[in-house]
C-alpha cells in the first residue's frame, strides 16, 4: 500500500529515515529497508536515508513486507469499553506505553493487544497493529483499535478529516474568568528542548476547547473538560501551559511544584470519545470513568466552591 507523507514544519531539514519512520509508525530500521529498495520517492525521484526533508515535502512510500514483530505480552494490563468485528475501543491505565520503540519491545498495549486479539498482529507495522491514535504513558483513557486494514483506514481518514470526538478530563493550576473557550495555537519542536512540544509559529495548527466544570478558591485549581479538534503531540499538555494553567502532576509541562490534587502523574483522563463506524452503521460513543488515582486526589481538596465533580 502506497502511503502519502507530508512532511511537517518541525521535521524541516530532518533525515528522510527520521521523517519516513516517523510519519509511517515504524521504525527506524523498517524506513531505513524501505529507502534502501527504493521505496520512497519525492517529486519522482528515490530518496536516500540522509536525504534531507524540507517542511511541505510529499513523499510516497511503499514500505517493504519486513516489519517489526510484536510479541504477545499476556502481562500488559487495559481493559475494553467497546468490541465487535471491527472495532475495539481501549480503556487505557496510566504508566502503559502505547507503542514499542527502541529500548521497549515489551510490555506495551500493541503487545497486549496481539495477546488478546492475534490477528491484530497480522495488521503489523504498516497499520500500526490497529492503533489509530495514541495517548501518552501517563495519560489514562480511551483510545481505538481497529482489527482490520478497512477498519484501519476509515478511523485513519476519519481522524484527518477531524470527525472523531474525542474529550478529556484534566485539573489545572489556576482558576478561570470565563467558563468556556478555545485555544488556537501551532503546536510544533520546542526550539530549545526538542524532545519537548511547545506553541511556536513554525509548528502545526492546534485547536483545543475547554469548558470549567469545578474549581477551589483555597486550592487554586480547575477541573476542566476539554476536547480536541486537532491531535498534535502533548497538544492538551502544550496548550494549558501556554495560557498558563499547566496541568497538575504534569512532570515536563506542569506547574514544576506539588499541588493540590496532584496524583504523582498527569492528571488527564480520555473519558469519552465518538466516531462514525467503519461499517456504515452509524455513529458510536464510548465513556470511560474516571479511574480510581484520579478521584481519590480530588476528596482531600473537599467540595469545589464553583460546579461539580465527575
Amino acid at each position: 500500500m502506497t502511503r502519502r507523507l507530508v512532511t511537517p514544519d518541525e521535521l524541516d531539514g530532518v533525515r528522510a529515515d527520521r521523517v519516513v519512520a516517523l510519519l509511517s509508525g515504524v521504525s527506524r530500521r523498517i524506513a531505513r529497508l524501505t529507502i534502501d529498495a527504493g521505496g520512497a520517492v519525492r517529486s519522482g525521484t528515490a530518496v536516500s536515508a540522509s536525504d534531507r526533508m524540507s517542511a511541505g515535502d510529499v513523499i510516497s512510500v511503499d514500505l517493504i513486507v519486513e516489519e517489526e514483530r510484536v510479541e504477545p505480552d499476556v502481562t500488559v494490563v487495559f481493559s475494553v469499553a467497546y468490541e465487535d468485528d471491527d472495532v475495539v475501543v481501549v480503556d487505557k491505565p496510566a504508566g502503559v506505553v502505547v507503542h514499542p520503540g527502541a529500548g521497549r519491545p515489551s510490555g506495551t498495549l500493541a503487545n497486549g493487544l496481539i495477546a488478546r486479539y492475534p490477528e491484530i498482529a497480522r495488521l503489523g507495522a504498516t497499520y500500526r497493529w490497529g492503533i489509530v491514535h495514541r495517548i501518552d504513558r501517563d495519560t489514562s483513557g480511551l483510545l481505538i483499535i481497529a482489527k482490520t486494514p478497512a477498519s484501519f483506514e476509515h478511523l485513519q481518514a476519519a481522524l484527518k478529516e477531524r470527525a472523531i470526538s474525542r474529550n478529556y478530563l484534566t485539573l489545572v493550576s489556576g482558576r478561570f474568568g470565563n467558563a468556556r473557550g478555545t485555544i488556537d495555537a501551532p503546536v510544533g519542536r520546542d526550539p530549545v528542548h526538542p524532545t519537548r512540544m511547545a506553541v511556536t509559529e513554525t509548528g502545526r495548527p492546534a485547536r483545543t476547547h475547554y469548558q470549567r466544570l469545578a474549581d477551589w478558591e483555597d486550592h487554586d485549581v480547575s477541573l476542566m473538560a476539554v476536547s480536541l479538534e486537532t491531535g498534535r503531540t502533548h497538544q492538551i499538555r502544550v496548550h494549558m501551559r501556554a495560557i498558563d494553567h499547566p496541568i497538575v502532576g504534569d512532570p515536563v509541562y506542569g506547574p514544576g511544584r506539588m499541588m493540590p490534587g496532584d496524583p504523582g502523574r498527569t492528571w488527564l483522563h480520555a473519558r469519552s470519545l465518538t466516531f462514525e463506524h467503519p461499517s456504515g452503521s452509524g455513529p458510536v460513543t464510548v465513556h470511560s470513568s474516571l479511574p480510581e488515582d484520579l478521584a481519590a486526589s480530588l476528596t482531600p481538596i473537599g467540595p469545589p466552591d464553583r460546579g461539580s465533580t465527575p
